[in-house]
């Protein structure tokens, strides 16, 4: 996500910002599995797609590829053209999914500064993701590669907030090399327990407020403004 200065420029123009900006990060990163003929690219959109309903029920090493191109409708061998493997087709069927969230995380947090205020945005909507969309949820979790780094794409959002949190001195400096790793931790254990739970909106609510408050003071945020975050980002999952 761009710094906390854009936040003075129009929320419309900073959503379409953000959003193109993400897509070219992941267009670099999927550069080399993406044809550029329109009929190879459909040839991966139904692939993913035929991913995104199999792997609702059923882990990736559970799914022979029969299957997988049994139900896109395509040859075996288009498999192969786009994909090294399953794992390699199960990640790029997680980071369509996590491209989502991403993007309405960028969405929550245009015109928002303060850099803990976003952290704690990005929270929210990952179990507001958990609650509306739990077949979806369910890929993203069976399907999650490892992508903590701190300069993977997927991850520059929650990256860049951190260090600007840090740079204000809102933080504990153990966030500085741990943080991102913490915090997506705690944003995929929250999605689990909801989609485990089968959690209304209500019940997801005060699990996210309680998550903040502790999730937060554990970055060193004061408890009294962990508070304040946990109390606000409570209120769109109950409405």
């Amino acid at each position: 996500m761009p710094p906390a200065d854009f936040a003075r420029f129009d929320s419309d123009y900073l959503v379409k910002y953000i959003e193109n900006d993400y897509l070219v990060n992941y267009g670099s990163l999927m550069a080399s599995k993406v044809p550029s003929s329109p009929r190879p690219q459909r040839t991966r959109t139904v692939l993913i797609a035929a991913g995104l309903d199999l792997l609702v029920d059923r882990p990736i090493d559970a799914i022979p590829i029969d299957d997988l191109v049994a139900r896109a409708g395509v040859a075996k061998g288009s498999f192969f053209n786009h994909f090294a493997d399953k794992h390699d087709f199960a990640a790029a069927v997680a980071a369509e999914v996590r491209m989502e969230v991403e993007t309405a995380v960028a969405r929550a947090n245009a015109g928002v500064a303060d850099p803990v205020e976003r952290i704690a945005g990005g929270m929210a909507v990952a179990a507001r993701f958990a609650v509306d969309q739990p077949r979806r949820t369910m890929v993203l979790l069976r399907s999650q590669v490892p992508a903590t780094s701190q300069t993977h794409p997927l991850n520059r959002g929650l990256s860049e907030d951190i260090d600007a949190a840090l740079a204000q001195g809102l933080l504990r400096p153990e966030a500085a090399s741990s943080g991102l790793i913490y915090w997506l931790g705690l944003c995929q254990m929250l999605m689990v327990h909801i989609i485990e739970t089968r959690s209304s909106p209500t019940l997801a609510s005060e699990r996210l407020g309680e998550m903040l408050l502790l999730g937060l003071t554990g970055l060193g945020v004061p408890t009294a403004r962990a508070e304040d975050l946990s109390r606000l980002a409570r209120l769109p999952l109950d409405g």
